[in-house]
């Protein structure tokens, strides 16, 4: 089996050419937020570590989930990555609510 096929199994999708387009707005997505982080963080002038991952953790994690959306509606894929989105912030949620007794 292929890698485009286990990714089509895993994902759901009918197709090897929804695969490919997922994985574009995947790389889009990355490349928008690195160099948007870069400018931002540069105007900000923010150079220590602490306040590198604070900016990261507030302000470029929730940025990362708006352009994915955004490039996945531009591509076609809005409903693959709302889905995407829905189960990561559930998972996400599931974590932190256990109880750690």
């Amino acid at each position: 089996m292929s890698w485009i096929e286990k990714l089509k199994n895993r994902w759901g999708v009918k197709n090897g050419w929804q695969v490919l387009v997922i994985l574009l707005v995947f790389a889009c997505t990355g490349f928008t937020v690195m160099y948007t982080k870069r400018w931002v963080s540069q105007w900000l002038r923010i150079e220590s570590t602490w306040a590198i991952w604070l900016f990261n953790i507030l302000v470029i994690l929730p940025l990362y989930q708006v352009i994915l959306l955004v490039y996945g509606w531009l591509f076609g894929q809005f409903a693959f990555f709302w889905a995407f989105e829905q189960k990561m912030f559930r998972r996400l949620i599931n974590l932190f609510s256990r109880n750690h007794s």
